[in-house]
């Protein structure tokens, strides 16, 4: 049965809370049923996710049942800025993870904001996370270990939630390289249509994934180097992570470098054919200007116009002012100035 709104969880501010046996098999703590003490859960490991926004919390924090008080009102704090924090052999801290919208079905071409949180304190046989915002991390982990997946352990399930978060930034990246190989073809080929308009969002949507993974990078690589009191497993794990997202990071940056140049040759490329268009609409004013002038002047209404008693007098100015724009004609091609088109 599913849990009513009106049901209160065992944990205030618990979203779900889970039970992993020695195995790594996990299950979701069922309604009503008593959430474990962290640290007091036998050869298993359990992980609770909580709701951060709920005014209890600091309260649960301060009693030290989400982990040590000091570590957990750090890693807790509404501070959004990536860190991380040691004790005692005990992580906590704050990464970027993908944002979701909970009531908006999902779109691929829609990319999720990448300023989402994922609060954690991770100890020795349990993992607390924590979110303000709907996050796509926890769900997906907590999707496949309902489907069977085994975790060996808290560490194995925090590397799995960065996992998924890098996974899903990876495909997104891919997606974005696709498209900028289909606008370069149209570049190289001078095929314009709305490249420009497709070009600003893709810069701007690597550039902002950049800057999370610059963010989590950097607190992994913290971990690797300051963690000499963490367990062997935990620094291996924070190593890693760390490499991963390297990797990841320097796919980001060259979307963000290839976009860059790309609008800078489209910039190039437009420029040219305007300066196409300039160039003929000059040359144009230029031949019709003497045909102008001609017109002009036997179309004044004054006494003593020039072949006005003359039968042949139109045909005569017609005749006048085709030579004067042959005679421009000539003239622009002597001084070069109708040479070949850039």
């Amino acid at each position: 049965m599913a849990p009513l709104l009106s049901d209160e969880p065992a944990l205030p501010g618990l979203i779900w809370a889970m039970r992993f046996d020695a195995a790594g098999r996990g299950r979701l703590v069922a309604p009503g049923e008593d959430v474990p003490g962290l640290g007091r859960f036998g050869e298993g490991f359990v992980w609770l996710h909580v709701n951060l926004n709920d005014a209890r919390v600091p309260g649960l924090v301060a009693e030290g049942r989400l982990g040590p008080p000091d570590l957990a009102a750090v890693a807790f704090a509404s501070d959004p800025h990536q860190r991380v924090a040691v004790e005692d052999g005990q992580v906590g801290g704050v990464i970027a993870d993908l944002s979701r919208d909970a009531d908006a079905p999902a779109a691929p071409e829609r990319l999720p904001d990448a300023t989402g949180r994922l609060h954690f304190v991770l100890g020795a046989n349990y993992l607390v996370s924590g979110r303000r915002h709907p996050i796509l991390g926890p769900d997906a982990v907590r999707d496949a270990v309902a489907e069977g997946r085994s975790l060996a352990g808290p560490v194995a399930l925090l590397e799995t939630l960065i996992g998924r978060v890098a996974a899903a930034i990876g495909a997104r990246g891919t997606a974005l390289s696709e498209r900028l190989d289909g606008i370069e073809d149209h570049i190289l080929d001078e095929r314009i249509r709305d490249e420009t308009r497709q070009l600003g969002p893709i810069r701007r949507d690597a550039v902002r994934l950049h800057r999370q993974l610059h963010g989590l990078r950097a607190v992994f690589h913290r971990l690797e180097e300051d963690g000499e009191d963490l367990p062997e497993a935990t620094r291996e794990a924070a190593a890693r992570i760390a490499q991963r997202l390297d990797a990841l990071d320097r796919d980001m940056v060259v979307l963000a470098d290839r976009s860059r140049l790309l609008q800078e040759e489209l910039s190039g490329l437009l420029a040219r054919q305007s300066n196409r268009q300039l160039h003929t609409l000059s040359v144009l004013t230029a031949l019709f200007l003497p045909p102008t002038l001609v017109t002009g002047l036997f179309g004044m209404n004054t006494k003593g116009l020039p072949l006005a008693e003359l039968e042949e007098g139109s045909t005569i100015a017609i005749l006048i002012a085709a030579l004067s724009a042959a005679a421009a004609f000539l003239l622009i091609r002597r001084l070069g100035i109708g040479g070949r088109r850039v």
